[in-house]
């Protein structure tokens, strides 16, 4: 069992992706990418990462308890405490090959339950809503070591059809998203195709391509899960690049689950599934740079203990997040556990928050991408001194 009590101080979306902008970098700067994905909603951390070894998890939980390890669409084990949801098999692998930690009981200083407001705090990096015009993530690459500028265009890329809050800033960066027109009939492709074989044979090798893509895929249009899948490649694309931005920022959306929450084809079920394979498909595409990457995965705030009314969760305060990568220190679950009795809730419904997430994102800027922890305490997070970052998370 690890850390339990301790907290250390127009073509289908894959023809878009072929036709994604490549950056002309130079020589190489550095390796380390950090990748932050927001899941925006308010993911279920009981859920994700069900604490089963607590006496009162399946009372607290009351019809939507995860079953113990080893029972029918039982939690994947991870410390004989916590386990992960069953839709996480391939973060689950990850964890046995020591690149995830999960976090859990965890929260940015937020404490109302508007998805709006928490949203705009936790990308602000301040300690209220509104509270600064820009974010977080790029006013952290502002103090990024000049070693690690050297030779880029763009520090940073937000996969979003328009720049999220958190990346917006004084920093250089970028944005990409697919298209969203319907994507033309393969034959059509094939016949402009043949049509500029002579005269552009450029052009026509790339429609070329595009279709074979489009085919290895069954031509999938996307969707919100196949969409986020894409973005994550995306992402692999634009930081494999020997002097690519060192820095990507993700949406994953629909993760508000006031209805209808268990169950295989359920909204959160589903999320979960594209959530473990969009970061497969991140890793796959980054290939040996995975090794010196790191994931962020956070929510704006987690949902109540108890089952609603219509068998889903309403708005809650804290969840649990994850950190994974070929750069991280992982197989272990950090938490120190407020506990699920009546008495240990917050607010007398919700998990209790006994972490702070400016403490992992400090830590991650810091250890992983060298900023300076002063700035970190007066320009990127202003007024956090009391969340200290982490120590121990990342590989020399």
């Amino acid at each position: 069992m690890i850390d339990r009590r301790q907290m250390l101080g127009g073509l289908s979306l894959t023809g878009a992706l072929a036709a994604a902008p490549r950056f002309g970098f130079a020589a190489e700067p550095t390796d380390k990418r950090l990748v932050v994905v927001l899941l925006r909603g308010a993911m279920d951390g009981l859920s994700a990462a069900p604490a089963y070894g607590d006496p009162d998890f399946e009372r607290a939980r009351n019809g939507l308890a995860i079953a113990k390890p080893g029972q029918a669409n039982g939690a994947l084990a991870l410390d004989g405490f916590f386990g992960l949801h069953p839709s996480l098999s391939g973060l689950h692998d990850r964890y046995a090959r020591r690149e995830l930690i999960v976090f859990h009981a965890i929260a940015s200083p937020y404490r109302d339950r508007s998805h709006f407001d928490g949203q705009n705090l936790l990308e602000n990096g301040s300690d209220a809503p509104y509270g600064l015009p820009d974010g977080w993530l790029n006013r952290a690459l502002v103090g990024l070591p000049q070693a690690r500028r050297l030779g880029r265009t763009d520090l940073g890329v937000a996969l979003a059809p328009s720049m999220p809050l958190m990346m917006r800033g004084p920093a250089r960066v970028t944005s990409w998203s697919p298209s969203l027109l319907p994507a033309p009939e393969t034959d059509l492709v094939a016949r402009v195709s043949a049509l500029y074989r002579e005269t552009d044979p450029k052009l026509a090798m790339a429609l070329a391509e595009a279709v074979d893509a489009n085919a290895a895929t069954g031509g999938a249009k996307g969707g919100g899960g196949q969409e986020f899948v894409v973005l994550m490649q995306a992402a692999a694309k634009f930081m494999a690049e020997p002097n690519g931005p060192c820095v990507a920022m993700i949406d994953s959306t629909g993760w508000d689950t006031h209805a209808n929450q268990a169950g295989t084809y359920s909204p959160l079920t589903r999320n979960l599934v594209t959530l473990d394979r969009g970061i497969q498909a991140l890793a796959d595409g980054l290939g040996d740079r995975w090794s010196t990457t790191a994931v962020v995965v956070v929510t704006e705030f987690g949902r109540m203990v108890a089952m609603n009314g219509t068998s889903g969760t309403d708005h809650g305060t804290a969840s649990a997040a994850f950190l994974v990568g070929g750069a991280v220190v992982g197989g272990r679950v950090m938490a120190d556990w407020p506990g699920l009795k009546a008495a240990n809730l917050y607010a007398a419904r919700d998990l209790k928050p006994t972490a702070d997430l400016r403490s992992l994102t400090k830590a991650a800027l810091r250890d992983h991408l060298g900023i300076d922890e002063g700035r970190l305490e007066t320009a990127v997070f202003p007024g956090s001194a009391s969340a200290k970052p982490f120590d121990g998370l990342f590989r020399s």
